[in-house]
């Protein structure tokens, strides 16, 4: 499956509380981009937490824009990237 990064802008700044509301919230992205075909890996946050840098599995960047917006979430950038480690070369 392809992998992708995807950049976002909060102009306010996310935050997602560290509680059951912050773990539920998260849970409901992830059954949302699940009716997309996609899946979040993990993400990046900047430390004025204004900006996202969101790594996800899916099929193309079509589904990777459906699934934002079901979340209701900014996409800045969408880029299919590929692995690369320093261990690639053992």
């Amino acid at each position: 499956m392809p992998r992708f990064i995807i950049e976002r802008t909060f102009k306010d700044g996310l935050t997602v509380p560290i509680s059951d509301e912050g773990a539920e919230a998260c849970r409901g992205i992830v059954v949302k981009n699940g009716g997309a075909g996609v899946t979040w890996v993990h993400s990046y946050v900047s430390k004025d937490h204004k900006k996202t840098y969101c790594v996800y599995d899916g099929p193309d960047e079509k589904a990777i824009r459906q699934a934002a917006e079901r979340n209701g979430l900014p996409v800045d950038a969408v880029s299919e990237v590929s692995v690369l480690d320093p261990y690639f070369y053992r």
